[in-house]
């Protein structure tokens, strides 16, 4: 199936940009924010953002309520980022349709990037974040016996991430996980998917493999499970998950590869593959059709599963 029109004729009006490996991570962030910014923005019950205590300092964080009632599903958000890029505020819009789409309060996590702050830090702030949310759900309307972890891209490799710290620590207890185009594995070996749609489909594969490189500073960390789920060696134990690929993304095949693995280790599984999108697609929610059914599809298993 050939790429949704609409994401063509972005890709399209995108042509001549500079690469994003190109550009400086601060003028990039800025660049990411004023575009998001401009994006409708659906009417939530109630928003704030906290700061909260972490390993590093103080984590912002920005809690959506679906409405004021107590007893809520919590969905600790990571935002994608190439490892190094975007911010809650440039997820903002996804954030909101998430909330509403799924009944639950949303608390989505400004975690550390890099360069300034390089693995083992995003894993550390998420897990921290998570612990938080766990300890302080009653106090925005959660409940603290179900908490969901999700993500998009590297977000989702956080998500994941802490999904396992979480079952090797003891708790906090998680629910359920729910994984947008994840990040599983540094490209050593490059899937497929790399070589079919690691250019022209929006995010490249010089543009990943860049933001990698920034983010893991030691070789040897590359195989880290907390850095590439995929090598971790057992993911049994892990709750139920929700993965969305996308046919026009060089994530599809390691995202695949991923719910396969949750699968066979005995983890109930959904894969949901979407033929004709790209990398990113779900940020388009509001403004893409397909990023709406996606949404209220994933909002509706989240909604079971808490």
């Amino acid at each position: 199936m050939a790429l949704h029109p609409q994401l063509q004729a972005i890709l399209d009006a995108s042509a001549g940009m500079p690469p994003m490996e190109s550009v400086a991570p601060a003028v990039l962030r800025a660049s990411y924010e004023a575009l998001t910014a401009k994006a409708p923005r659906p009417d939530v019950a109630h928003v704030e953002d906290r700061m909260i205590p972490g390993p590093r300092g103080e984590i912002r964080v920005r809690i959506y309520r679906p409405d004021l009632a107590d007893g809520h599903a919590v969905i600790t958000y990571f935002h994608g980022s190439a490892f190094v890029i975007c911010s809650i505020d440039t997820h903002d819009v996804l954030c909101r349709h998430l909330c509403l789409q799924s009944g639950a309060v949303v608390v989505s996590v400004d975690y550390g990037l890099a360069p300034e702050a390089p693995f083992p830090a995003g894993p550390d702030d998420s897990f921290a974040a998570t612990r938080w949310v766990a300890e302080h759900a009653a106090s925005f309307g959660g409940d603290p016996a179900r908490i969901i972890v999700a993500g998009d891209s590297a977000g989702a490799t956080m998500a994941i991430v802490t999904a396992l710290r979480a079952r090797d620590a003891g708790g906090p207890a998680i629910a359920a996980q729910f994984l947008i185009y994840p990040v599983t594995d540094y490209p050593d070996a490059l899937p497929a998917s790399y070589v079919e749609r690691g250019e022209d489909c929006g995010l490249t594969a010089n543009a990943m493999r860049w933001g990698w490189d920034l983010y893991i500073t030691n070789p040897a960390d590359r195989a880290h499970p907390h850095a590439s789920p995929l090598r971790a060696p057992d993911l049994a134990g892990l709750p139920p998950a929700y993965v969305i690929t996308a046919e026009y993304d060089l994530l599809r095949d390691e995202g695949k590869a991923f719910a396969e693995r949750l699968t066979a280790a005995g983890v109930d599984t959904t894969l949901v593959h979407y033929d004709d999108m790209n990398h990113g697609f779900m940020g388009m929610a509001g403004s893409l059709d397909r990023a709406d059914e996606a949404m209220a599809a994933a909002g509706a298993w989240l909604a079971v599963q808490a």
